[in-house]
């Protein structure tokens, strides 16, 4: 089983935090994936810094270790599909996070986020930890 970095975990790793480290040490499966919109996200981040450069080359140094997922015509149809669905139960979330979710369906993977409130609102979303 491989692994999605949501966007709120890298910013948490990229802040010295030790947590993401720590996870990924637990895992029986090492291969890690992080989707396109989270790089956005994280230069988006970055140029709202004073020192832009700095963080960008953080930024370039996490990437390098993970593999980074673009947004496919079948992730949209997925995304699509999903917003849809929360939309008429009245459980929308973030464009954002959804089309992370759509790319985690989408390529089989697990979700390591911290922001679970919204993600379990995604059905046979596979969230770290199990829930």
């Amino acid at each position: 089983m491989a692994y999605l970095i949501d966007t709120d975990v890298a910013i948490s790793h990229l802040r010295s935090s030790d947590v993401l480290i720590q996870i990924l040490r637990q895992l029986p499966d090492p291969r890690r994936a992080v989707s396109i919109i989270t790089v956005a996200e994280l230069y988006d981040g970055a140029f709202s810094t004073v020192a832009p450069d700095a963080r960008i080359a953080e930024i370039q140094h996490f990437l390098g270790s993970s593999m980074t997922l673009p947004v496919t015509e079948p992730i949209t149809m997925v995304f699509g599909e999903l917003r849809a669905y929360l939309r008429r139960r009245g459980q929308l979330i973030e464009d954002f996070d959804l089309m992370i979710a759509a790319t985690a369906l989408h390529h089989d993977l697990t979700v390591i986020t911290f922001n679970r409130r919204h993600f379990e609102r995604i059905p046979d979303l596979r969230l770290y930890p199990a829930r």
